[in-house]
């Protein structure tokens, strides 16, 4: 009975040792977000995608503009036309609805992926730049700060910036 109550002791100071020294970790946190935001490169990323969502805005009001005049004079002209005609400038407006609506889908689609090329790498280098950043410093872990709820620990977001060069 002395020794299941010795070896009972024993496993609780095992695990209030492993408790207390997993609580001295040393954690840090950083706002990815803000790093993203204010990146010079990303800054440009972004200005280029505005760019390419301007023309594209262009190209789509002006599809719209053309459905839209087409569609008011054939309307116009439905009554003082054949049948035949009717129905081939109906099956003309169905296919300029399908073009407008497919070159939406795909601009949307290409902006997405645009994005995503230019995001990834950055994303990438900000990473590595935190892990650089944290190792230097002896930090164990490091959060992203734009999700904690309490964050009393040290920030490095200043300190990444500076690596990254801005």
């Amino acid at each position: 009975m002395k020794q299941i109550k010795t070896l009972l002791i024993a496993a609780i100071l095992v695990l209030a040792a492993n408790q207390t020294i997993t609580a001295q970790a040393k954690t840090a946190h950083v706002d990815v977000s803000d790093i993203m935001a204010k990146m010079p490169a990303m800054l440009d990323a972004q200005k280029q995608l505005e760019k390419l969502s301007t023309t594209y805005d262009a190209d789509y009001k002006k599809m719209v503009t053309e459905y839209q005049a087409k569609l008011a004079q054939y309307e116009k002209e439905a009554a003082t036309v054949t049948e035949a005609v009717n129905t081939d400038r109906s099956k003309e407006v169905q296919d300029m609805q399908k073009r407008i609506v497919d070159f939406r889908d795909n601009a949307q689609k290409e902006l997405q992926q645009k994005e995503s090329d230019i995001v990834k790498p950055l994303m990438e280098k900000v990473k590595a730049s935190i892990q650089k950043v944290g190792k230097a410093k002896g930090f164990q872990y490091v959060l992203d700060g734009s999700t904690l709820l309490l964050a009393d620990g040290p920030n490095l977001t200043v300190d990444v910036k500076k690596d990254l060069g801005f």
